[in-house]
């Protein structure tokens, strides 16, 4: 069986989020953490760290007294799984130190 989802490139994912940095800002700071993660999984923790201190510098703008606010919209971005809820104590949770 293979996997249907092709996984979207670094460059695919950051052009994603220039688009939604305009118009969705909630989308904006997912496909920030999808980049966190991809950025990793590639080996690249400098750029990794970028992309998370960027994912946390957009969760100041949003409330997180309720799981209904920091849930997340999607399961995945470009194919990269994004948890159920999206707050700063999960990025914190999932990238240590790179925060």
């Amino acid at each position: 069986m293979t996997n249907q989802t092709r996984l979207a490139s670094a460059d695919e994912l950051e052009s994603i989020y220039q688009r939604e940095l305009v118009t969705d800002r909630w989308a904006a700071t997912e496909t920030a953490y999808a980049l966190a993660v991809r950025h990793r999984d590639l080996g690249d923790w400098p750029t990794s760290r970028e992309w998370v201190q960027q994912c946390l510098r957009l969760l100041e703008g949003f409330p997180s007294e309720t799981e209904e606010q920091v849930a997340t919209s999607r399961t995945s971005v470009g194919g990269v799984q994004l948890p159920t809820y999206l707050h700063a104590g999960v990025v914190q949770d999932r990238f240590g130190d790179l925060g």
